[in-house]
């Protein structure tokens, strides 16, 4: 069975939620299944070193899921309207997959959570995207079609979904931020089955 791979990094457990709700949305395409993947945290001022399997959550990512993907839903918290450390570090060290062209034409989306209503989400969405683009995959963002966008309170933007996690990143998923999460889940599963055949 072909799998969408949800690459994330959380901190306070937001991400790794909304990266569920794309899971959910993911496992609602017939012949396509998620894989959760997440990144190990980078230190400032050493090397830092995490034992191979993380305590909890989802497994750490290797080159080979990423190879194997039908697709890739790419998440982090905004920080400073940008994608976090860990994740960029992870993704700085995927030029074999570059050099031998393993991504290209596998569809693509991002997803994020901040503090504050204009922390930074959509640059942070926009600055996922451009080492996709570099690996040549193709971005597919959230239409208008999916009315949430258009009356939400929280989270969502058309690059794809966000969430409002509040100054104590504690502030669960809204009702339109779950939708929308699924809603990515949807589209990069039935883009990936269509490309396949």
């Amino acid at each position: 069975m072909s799998y969408i791979l949800i690459l994330y990094y959380s901190r306070y457990g937001a991400t790794s939620e909304m990266a569920n709700q794309v899971a959910r949305g993911i496992e609602e395409v017939p012949g396509m299944e998620a894989r959760l993947r997440t990144v190990p945290a980078v230190s400032a001022v050493c090397e830092a070193t995490e034992e191979s399997i993380p305590g909890q959550g989802a497994p750490y990512a290797t080159l080979e899921d990423l190879e194997q993907c039908a697709g890739l839903a790419l998440g982090s918290p905004t920080r400073f309207g940008n994608m976090v450390a860990a994740l960029k570090y992870f993704i700085d060290g995927t030029s074999p997959l570059w050099i031998s062209g393993a991504m290209m034409g596998k569809p693509a989306g991002v997803f994020t959570s901040a503090s504050s209503m204009h922390g930074g989400q959509e640059t942070t969405l926009t600055s996922m995207m451009l080492p996709l683009l570099h690996h040549g995959m193709l971005i597919v963002g959230l239409p208008y079609s999916e009315t949430e966008l258009l009356h939400t309170q929280t989270g969502g933007t058309p690059y794809g979904p966000s969430h409002l996690a509040g100054t104590d990143s504690k502030l669960p998923l809204s009702d339109e931020e779950k939708s929308l999460c699924r809603a990515l889940g949807r589209r990069l599963a039935t883009t990936a089955a269509k490309l396949e055949k």
